[in-house]
């Protein structure tokens, strides 16, 4: 009998789910720089959560999109 445990994608659908993933935060990304380069952290981190929350499940916002908001603040994307 195989566990539930055991049911997994394999490595090339992993990779590809995580680029996937990967492109979805570029985007939104590029986008909030785009409209609140310079501007406070907090709205780009609003615009990147609101453009992801939606494409991902049990979307919880983490450090990491707080980090690329704070660049946004900061200018560093072109």
């Amino acid at each position: 009998m195989t566990a539930l445990d055991d049911v997994k994608w394999n490595d090339e659908a992993r990779e590809k789910i995580l680029a996937d993933s990967d492109k979805v935060l570029q985007d939104a990304v590029r986008d909030a720089a785009a409209q609140f380069a310079g501007k406070p952290w907090e709205e780009s981190f609003q615009a990147i959560n609101e453009a992801v929350k939606d494409k991902f499940i049990d979307y919880e916002p983490g450090p990491d999109v707080r980090k690329y908001a704070e660049a946004i603040s900061r200018g560093e994307f072109s």
